[in-house]
């Protein structure tokens, strides 16, 4: 439950796939994370299943796990740069997650949920089932240091320790901040976003930041703190469908909820422009009284300012009707005309044409509707 078996894809701001990263050595991507590096190489997660025996955990001698895995892959080549196991480099004995109910279930005994290359060679991997944040050696593999779990290697202080946590990421100050779930099942009141303090030299950690919603939320899975460039803290809280800006003093900026049953694997805030490769779409609705009603759209375009509709006798004579400003994702524009074939241009701001929709001819004048939105089945714990 709660891990994939794919490919990870790249795309660019025209929304064209420029590059797809495999995992090697007959693995498959997990979906767990992809972190691609500036020298072109990317971190990306994956699972193994391993025959083990498990009677010292109380299950079956020949039972099976899920190893979890992490490559550094490049991108360019898929030549398989660094691969590390948590099989042989953590006990089973650190899982706090209880086996499996049927014999035949491989034991999720580790979980590894997120990944974040560190200044010094080294790579943070968070593991959901061990309450545990790893920092990896790049050069051989071995365990540095050991955040939480059963067996830290720092004097946890004060409200330092997790359960079932995600999204523990190196900040440039030197702290590390982490999304603490604390569920499922239930072992904190509230989920929470933290900023940690590692003494490496003293063997300590300290708390030094922590956000939580109004009203209390408590995510089962998921969720992600990304500190912003001004110092602000966007988190997604996972399972529970909210996304929440903080200052860096915890004033909440901005709180917003998805509809139901929305959730957010991790909710992100970037700057972003870009302009389709694919045409804008049109579709045409004879109305009453000799009005032509014009739906103008274009998926992904964020420079889209207004509408110029276009008509003419066939595609190769339009001439402009009329222009109206973009009103939302889809703009409804009524013109009353009885030329036979209709487009759009996009206009930017400035009046420059983005693109230029197909020609299409007036379909009859039932009333037009939206696809209903697919819902999510539940796939596990992330």
């Amino acid at each position: 439950l709660g891990i994939g078996f794919g490919v990870d894809e790249v795309y660019d701001a025209s929304y064209r796939r420029v590059a797809e990263v495999r995992a090697g050595n007959g693995y498959w991507a997990d979906l767990h994370d992809v972190q691609i590096t500036p020298q072109g190489s990317a971190f990306i997660t994956a699972y193994t299943l391993v025959r083990a025996d498990l009677s010292l955990a109380g299950g079956s001698r020949e039972g099976s796990l899920q190893d979890a895995l992490v490559q550094e892959v490049d991108v360019k080549t898929g030549l398989v740069m660094f691969e590390w196991h948590a099989l042989g480099h953590v006990a089973l004995s650190d899982s706090f997650a209880p086996l499996s109910r049927y014999a035949s279930e491989p034991w999720d005994w580790f979980h590894l949920n997120s990944v974040s290359l560190g200044p010094r060679g080294d790579l943070l991997l968070s593991a959901r089932n061990t309450w545990c944040v790893y920092d990896v050696s790049l050069a051989n593999g071995g365990v540095l240091w050991r955040l939480g779990g059963k067996k830290s290697s720092f004097h946890m202080g004060s409200g330092t320790g997790t359960a079932w946590q995600h999204d523990a990421r190196f900040q440039p100050d030197g702290t590390i901040t982490i999304f603490d779930d604390g569920a499922a099942p239930k072992e904190h009141s509230q989920s929470r976003v933290i900023r940690e303090q590692i003494d490496l030299a003293r063997r300590s950690v300290r708390l030094v930041g922590r956000d939580v919603h109004t009203p209390s939320l408590l995510s089962g899975s998921q969720g992600n703190d990304q500190v912003l460039p001004n110092g602000d803290s966007f988190v997604g809280w996972g399972s529970e469908p909210y996304f929440t800006e903080y200052s860096p003093t915890g004033q909440v900026l901005f709180d917003a909820l998805l509809p139901s049953p929305g959730q957010s694997y991790r909710a992100y805030k970037f700057p972003w422009n870009a302009t389709p490769y694919y045409p804008p779409a049109i579709t045409v609705k004879s109305a009453a009284d000799g009005l032509v009603k014009v739906y103008a759209s274009w998926n992904g375009a964020t420079a889209v300012a207004k509408w110029r509709v276009l008509g003419g006798s066939d595609p190769a004579h339009l001439s402009s009707l009329l222009s109206a400003p973009k009103t939302g994702f889809e703009t409804t524009i009524s013109v009353k005309t009885n030329v036979g074939v209709f487009a759009v241009q996009a206009l930017d701001a400035s009046g420059e044409v983005l693109g230029s929709s197909a020609a299409a001819k007036p379909e009859s004048g039932a009333q037009k509707t939206s696809p209903q939105a697919n819902k999510p089945e539940p796939t596990g714990l992330y």
